[in-house]
């Protein structure tokens, strides 16, 4: 390595993203659900329980169960609403709620095609009624974490002023593994300090940009509680861990991709398989 080199990677090294906070303001939550009568409006309350975060200062719709039954017409009135949030439930509009396997043909297509984010509850007509205790244990996933100020923004929106945010940088270490093997092979590098070097790097930026919203917060004076959880491991188990050993209330993540139409990376398996956790999807 040369001198330049050296002097670019002890620069770069240094160099750290900080977060920097953007307030989510709130005026306009539009629910969406396939219920009727007294259904729709016990479901409603709880909803608006569960948000309780969002304040009384926030204007509350219902779409017409009718019109929202198609799918086209159902996409046309989230636009001309140009709501804050929608919130809705996995396969609305579809019985397959009792098959673990999709969130609906209506979901899947809001989840890509709105404006702005959607809450996912579960199904009414499933096991646990997640709509009420609110958001005090909020768990941020992170992919590309460090300047993603926009998934910190919502994740502490959501948290109750006392409440806990867990911010979450999982690598895969399945994919890390096929690269040590890749590194093992090349003479010239030596693998296991490759393996350590790069595990440290990739680990220490996560935990760093987490370090700086804990700092945000404190010098704010806000209550909330940053928790971080930056780690190697499998996607899918250790959200499940993390969400069963903290009773966490509410799952933010990011689901769009400028690079394709669906459903982004590990979000969709998550957002299948995680039927009894509300999600906030970006």
């Amino acid at each position: 390595m040369t001198r330049v080199d050296q002097f670019e990677s002890v620069f770069r090294s240094a160099s750290k993203e900080v977060y920097r906070r953007t307030e989510i303001g709130f005026s306009h939550v539009h629910v969406v659900t396939d219920l009727e009568g007294a259904a729709e409006a016990d479901f409603t309350r709880q909803l608006r329980v569960f948000l309780d975060v969002l304040g009384g200062d926030v204007a509350w719709t219902n779409a017409d169960r009718q019109e929202a039954s198609d799918l086209g017409l159902f996409l046309k009135s989230v636009e001309a609403q140009r709501p804050d949030l929608v919130c809705t439930y996995r396969n609305l509009f579809s019985e397959s709620w009792r098959y673990p396997y999709s969130l609906g043909e209506h979901v899947d297509v809001l989840t890509q095609v709105a404006h702005c984010p959607v809450l996912v509850l579960p199904h009414p007509l499933s096991e646990r009624t997640s709509t009420v205790g609110g958001t005090r244990h909020v768990l941020a996933m992170g992919g590309h974490l460090t300047g993603d100020h926009s998934l910190v923004d919502w994740a502490l929106r959501m948290t109750t002023e006392d409440g806990t945010l867990r911010i979450a940088h999982i690598e895969d270490d399945q994919i890390f593994e096929r690269y040590v093997e890749a590194i093992s092979k090349i003479p010239s590098i030596n693998t296991d300090e490759a393996r350590t070097t790069i595990e440290t790097q990739l680990l220490k930026e996560p935990r760093e940009y987490i370090e700086s919203v804990s700092r945000m917060l404190a010098e704010s004076g806000s209550k909330v509680t940053v928790e971080t959880e930056v780690r190697m491991g499998h996607h899918l188990s250790e959200y499940r861990r993390l969400i069963d050993e903290h009773a966490v209330d509410l799952l933010v993540m990011h689901t769009k991709d400028e690079d394709q139409l669906a459903m982004h990376g590990l979000a969709y398996p998550l957002a299948v398989e995680l039927r009894d956790t509300p999600l906030l999807l970006l």
